[in-house]
């Protein structure tokens, strides 16, 4: 059996022609008037009803590579957040006086990415001494990390 002769077991369905009369009634489901009803009708994104767009609402500077700094919330930057993880997390997934670093937890599949770095919250509570590398930590986290008797590089 080749490509060419398969054929398939259901029927093609036909597209609803709308528009043309037939069971729907007079509009055929456009309803009456306005652009939606017109034949073609389209409203492409970010029309917003013949008001100006929303990029010709803001002042511009001179030249193609300055940037506007805009505060609207259409312009918001977005800032990079570094990988978040709690202390109960490491506890269960490390031994005892094991180093811990960002290129560990991501060979173990505990974290994501470490683009732009690991963050260690306080969440739960640490029962192993563990040896950290490269993190960032919060207050919390880094008393109780330091109180329990780990080591902080």
């Amino acid at each position: 059996m080749q490509l060419h002769q398969l054929k398939s077991t259901t029927k093609n369905k036909k597209r609803k022609r709308v528009g043309r009369g037939g069971k729907r009634g007079t509009y055929s489901g456009h309803g009456s008037k306005g652009q939606k009803s017109r034949a073609g009708a389209r409203i492409r994104p970010g029309f917003r009803g013949g008001d100006n767009p929303i990029w010709k609402l803001f002042p511009k500077q001179r030249g193609a590579t300055k940037k506007v700094d805009i505060k609207h919330r259409a312009f918001q930057v977005k800032y990079s957040k570094p990988a978040i993880i709690n202390l109960d997390v490491l506890s269960s997934n490390f031994q005892d006086n094991e180093s811990v670093s960002p290129a560990i937890l991501l060979k173990k599949r505990i974290i994501n990415s470490s683009k732009y770095g690991v963050k260690v919250l306080s969440g739960g509570e640490l029962t192993k001494k563990l040896n950290f590398s490269g993190f960032k930590f919060s207050k919390s986290a880094k008393e109780k990390i330091l109180k329990f008797g780990s080591t902080i590089k």
